[in-house]
């Protein structure tokens, strides 16, 4: 039974095929990805190749904390590794000759048997790493870039998948639940007939069932096909790095089962997921339905959807309220307003049939009054002719000053039907509207976050900025005194706190400052308590995002070295976001290269000849405007491109559900639409009512899309306020207006194919 109305509605169940094979095909190529980057490829050493030996310093700082009752330690990675020490390197040239490298000897390279180098490290007590075989490649530089690149592989693929399920859940909801709408009669003549509510729930989950394990089947397939391309996207894009790949590199293609099974089930779960509440509405359909002939929906949100719609909104805006007021900086992640517009979404999706009739409301044209031809917006007449049952029969249509007026009124009465039938068939346009607000909703919250975080970031760089050049290096030399001008010279550096109660050893970027004066005359700080410029050896600064940040109070930190110091906090700062960080002095940081200078411009100084005079350091002296617009774009070139992958998907996910709702709707429109070709109506006009009912449930959609979207981003305005930073908004209106524009292309286009049959 289930199979053969499977093969009696297969254009029906067309929509939810596509989607979930399509969100299983992403899954799976994600998977793959994870997999591979888990698993990277080992580069072959390449600072110390031709040493079978390499001893390095230490490079870990471990830490005891204490989590209840019990004391454990944890390990973070210094930011500073130190180098090998002098003693165990005279000890170390006894076992063979020693190669280094022009870099500082964090590490060295030797030919010598390992037992004795391993029992040489371990009697020197200074905690150095013996590295053999390909874990040398460890003291190359390029294995840290790759670690860096991986994780954000890992952060847009995992990123990726989860996007893909959530769509696909709700384009998969939203498919069974107008499955079930449209075809209540015929559940009704089976509750007539003897069939009871548990068998109805389980043939519609059964043809759940079938529809997910093929489609889940197909998207797995599909996924081993798109993996290869998926990375090399991300390859040509800059998230990855050039040498990723998924084919298991000179050994050929490496078979991993674990994301093809993940994804599998995963899309069989969606299929049941998003059946399961259908399945029980249609359990209830009660026998008298198979006598209904009315086509206007009626009773379209139960009890139960109200309840979980309203938890869903309430608890949505409650969480981002909460997140504003408790943790205002999580608001600022990505992880963080990728998530929270989904349980919006969701809510507002599931209240959607009582928005409908509201929103279409707000929509309609003012009733004008038409005097000598101009058109009247009062009865509704449709047909080729529009004649006007005021007027004498003899006059009806048959003057050239009367035409103006009967065709004007024809077009107007066409917009009051479409407007009616959108407002009366509440399934059929909320059907349509879902997957408008979720492309809308996620492309403006996703794009309009990032976009607000960078925009953010920048103005609270311009602010802090009071230098008029900014040198920038790898490893910069002093400066020197530089006649008409001030420079402060800083090195990028790292100290760690124990927090929480000590139960939590935290990372906190930091920058060390070789003249703390002339640092805060070229730097305006957000400082609020305390001054800057009483920064020694024996203090720090900090933001109000550390645990303990009151002027005057002593806190034990280790610092980048890894040593232990006991410091005095002179300065708070404002938490803003996020680069507002510690700052130390030179001396608590002496393995931290210089690579920035800002150069303040005293009155009456010639910039050009500080410049010159600033190019002997050896790094690139670029104005303060140019450094901040390379430092701070924005949104990052790779974030960009990310986005509008997921974006993409999004819009692809749409417009199968729009296609599908409106070719699943158009055979049950054929009596509708036959009525209004009785009554007159051309083919023309009917197809513009069509078209024009879509535009109108697009619109809702972009609607309740936009209004999710204003929500999210003022939540993001309101935590950037929380953190005295610029808490300006910036709304990606092209991206919305690209996903309506898609939506009503597909939306109308569809519509209008799908009642070719009927008009003609």
């Amino acid at each position: 039974m289930v199979l053969a109305s499977l093969r009696a509605r297969w254009a029906g169940f067309l929509g939810a095929f596509v989607a979930v094979a399509l969100g299983v095909a992403l899954t799976a190529a994600a998977g793959v990805g994870l997999a591979a980057s888990l698993a990277a490829p080992v580069r072959e050493p390449v600072r110390f190749a031709g040493s079978p030996v390499v001893v390095a310093g230490r490079d870990t700082l471990t830490v005891p904390v204490r989590r209840g009752p019990e004391v454990r330690h944890v390990t973070k990675r210094l930011a500073h590794p130190h180098p090998v020490d002098n003693e165990l390197l005279r000890e170390l040239r006894r076992l063979g000759q020693i190669h280094t490298d022009r870099t500082a000897p964090d590490a060295v390279g030797l030919a010598a048997p390992v037992a004795r180098v391993r029992a040489v490290v371990a009697a020197s007590g200074t905690g150095a790493r013996v590295l053999t075989g390909a874990d040398r490649r460890l003291v190359d530089p390029a294995t840290a870039r790759d670690a860096e690149a991986l994780v954000a592989v890992n952060a847009f693929l995992g990123t990726a998948g989860g996007v893909a399920a959530f769509v696909a859940v709700f384009v998969t909801a939203s498919t069974f639940a107008f499955v079930v709408a449209l075809r209540r009669r015929e559940f009704g003549l089976l509750r007539a007939a003897g069939a009871s509510r548990g068998q109805v729930r389980r043939w519609l989950l059964g043809e759940a069932l079938v529809v997910g394990a093929v489609a889940a089947a197909v998207g797995c397939l599909g996924g081993a096909l798109g993996a290869p391309v998926l990375a090399g996207a991300l390859v040509d894009s800059g998230v990855a790095p050039p040498w990723f790949t998924v084919d298991g590199g000179p050994d050929g293609f490496a078979w991993t089962w674990w994301p093809y099974q993940l994804a599998f089930w995963t899309g069989l779960l969606v299929a049941l997921a998003g059946s399961w509440s259908a399945a029980r509405r249609a359990g209830r359909v009660s026998p008298v339905e198979a006598l209904r002939e009315a086509s206007l929906d009626t009773g379209v949100l139960p009890v139960g959807r109200r309840v979980v719609g309203a938890v869903l909104l309430v608890g949505g805006v409650g969480l981002l309220a909460w997140t504003v007021w408790a943790e205002p900086s999580e608001l600022l992640k990505r992880k963080t307003y990728t998530t929270q517009p989904m349980v919006l979404c969701t809510g507002v999706a599931a209240l959607a049939p009582v928005s409908v009739r509201y929103v279409v409301g707000a929509l309609r044209r003012p009733r004008v009054r038409v005097r000598r031809g101009v058109p009247v917006a009062g009865g509704v007449t449709v047909g080729r002719s529009c004649t006007d049952p005021g007027r004498p029969r003899s006059a009806r249509g048959s003057t050239a000053r009367s035409t103006h007026g009967s065709t004007a009124r024809s077009w107007v009465s066409l917009g009051r039907v479409a407007r009616a039938n959108a407002a009366g068939a509440v399934r059929r346009t909320a059907a349509i509207a879902a997957p408008v607000l979720v492309s809308v909703a996620v492309g403006g919250c996703l794009l309009g976050s990032a976009a607000t975080v960078g925009a953010a970031k920048a103005a609270e760089a311009r602010d802090r900025t009071a230098a008029q050049l900014i040198v920038t290096g790898a490893d910069l030399r002093p400066a020197g005194r530089i006649p008409g001008a001030t420079v402060a010279a800083s090195a990028r550096t790292a100290v760690f706190v124990r927090e929480d109660d000590d139960s939590a050893l935290l990372r906190a970027e930091a920058r060390a400052v070789t003249d703390p004066a002339a640092f805060a005359a070229a730097n305006r700080l957000p400082v609020v308590a305390g001054d800057v410029r009483r920064l020694d050896d024996r203090s720090i600064v900090v933001n109000e995002e550390w645990q303990r940040h009151r002027v005057g109070r002593h806190v034990d930190v280790w610092l980048g070295d890894g040593r232990r110091a006991r410091l005095r906090i002179v300065a708070v700062l404002a938490r803003g976001t996020g680069d507002n960080g510690a700052y130390v002095t030179a001396r608590n940081a002496p393995a931290a290269p210089l690579d920035r200078m800002d150069v303040r411009l005293r009155d009456g100084a010639d910039r050009t000849a500080v410049a010159a005079a600033l190019r002997p350091t050896g790094g690139q002296v670029r104005p303060a405007g140019e450094w901040l617009a390379a430092e701070y774009p924005g949104m990052k070139h790779q974030t960009r491109l990310g986005l509008r992958m997921l974006l993409a998907l999004c819009l692809a996910y749409t417009a199968i559900s729009l296609a599908s709702t409106q070719l699943m709707t158009a055979p049950v429109r054929a009596p509708e639409l036959r009525s209004l070709r009785l009554l007159g109506a051309a083919p023309g006009q009917i197809r513009l009512v069509v078209a024009a009912e879509a535009v109108l449930a697009v619109t809702v959609g972009a609607v309740l899309g936009l209004a999710v979207t204003l929500v999210g981003l003022g939540g993001l305005s309101a935590a950037l306020a929380r953190l005295s930073a610029p808490a300006g908004v910036v709304v990606p209106w092209d991206v919305m207006g690209v996903c309506v524009g898609v939506s009503v292309v597909v939306a109308v286009g569809a519509g209008v194919l799908g009642c070719r049959r009927q008009v003609s």
